[in-house]
């Protein structure tokens, strides 16, 4: 008989306040604007020698660490198909179309996503997890990450282990 078993964190302090814009249809461009993000993390696996899937509190850790490397940012994608950046070591000037933006380099978050959406954001914070997980040797059955951009809007993504 093969078990499976879950944990989840969802906490007030895995949190982030990031400004960010998205494009869509091709060509529509979002005025620059903030969210109150909220993150949650689920994942499954089998019991280890202490009867954890994996612990609460490292858990908890690694969430919090990446909220904050995220807090207070311009959520910035590094991937855009349309956008045109300059990274300077001071700043990053942001160019779609003909518009521009410049930002103190120090306010953004250079992130290696197509666009900025919920669902990516979602994505690459469970990219960063699974890295983490997989340098302490724990591989899990499978990892959601929820990320909450307004009460009622949720997007989530999730990485499923091959061998379940």
């Amino acid at each position: 008989m093969a078990e499976t078993f879950t944990v989840r964190v969802q906490k007030e302090q895995f949190t982030f306040c990031a400004a960010h814009f998205i494009t869509y249809e091709g060509d529509q461009c979002e005025r620059l604007h903030g969210h109150n993000y909220r993150v949650a993390v689920e994942l499954a696996g089998r019991l280890d020698e202490n009867a954890y899937v994996f612990d609460f509190i490292a858990l908890k850790h690694l969430v919090r660490e990446l909220t904050e490397q995220l807090d207070h940012r311009m959520l910035i994608p590094l991937h855009h198909p349309r956008f045109r950046l300059e990274v300077g070591e001071r700043e990053v000037v942001l160019h779609y179309g003909n518009k521009q933006w410049c930002f103190p380099r120090d306010d953004c978050a250079l992130l290696p996503v197509s666009n900025t959406t919920a669902e990516m954001l979602a994505k690459y914070l469970a990219e960063r997890i699974m890295a983490s997980l997989q340098r302490r040797g724990f591989k899990p059955d499978w990892l959601r990450v929820e990320v909450e951009e307004a009460p009622g809007q949720t997007a989530s993504y999730t990485w499923t282990n091959d061998r379940t």
